[in-house]
């Protein structure tokens, strides 16, 4: 097998431009590596503000890192990332890529790698609602004393 490029490849290369490796990873975090990145927000963390206090935290100890936005994600939902990277001197980024969908809301990155172990943000278990017996009851009987 030889290493040199045959017509097809040179007019697939014209047509569809050189590829890059790794390219579903690159759709997945917004155009960038995993290996680049310091922080992910997922679309449910970004649109809740559940992971501004570790943006934050990432911004301030990562000055020269920049925060690429999902473009899926409504505007309202982004003026917390923004004022911070505002705040914080941090360039920002929308990217819109109608062809590909993922789950991640923010990303905040560099153009190199620096291999970060943990990019994600653990969800907090939501606090469950015990019903008490003696309430669900008093509700029914409420609401019985109504029809009655």
């Amino acid at each position: 097998m030889s290493n040199k490029k045959n017509v097809d490849d040179y007019l697939t290369e014209g047509i569809y431009g050189t590829r890059r490796p790794k390219e579903e990873e690159r759709e997945q975090f917004l155009g960038t590596l995993r290996e680049r990145i310091v922080l992910a927000l997922s679309k449910g963390q970004v649109m809740s503000d559940k992971g501004l206090a570790k943006l934050e935290e990432a911004m301030q100890n990562h000055k020269d890192a920049k925060l690429l936005i999902n473009g899926h994600v409504a505007h309202r939902f982004l003026k917390e990332e923004k004022d911070l990277a505002n705040k914080h001197s941090i360039p920002y980024t929308t990217i819109t890529n109608q062809e590909n969908n993922t789950d991640i809301g923010a990303v905040l990155t560099y153009d190199y790698a620096i291999d970060k172990e943990e990019i994600f943000i653990e969800e907090e278990p939501e606090e469950e609602i015990i019903n008490n017996e003696h309430e669900t009851e008093s509700f029914f009987s409420k609401l019985r004393k109504w029809f009655d």
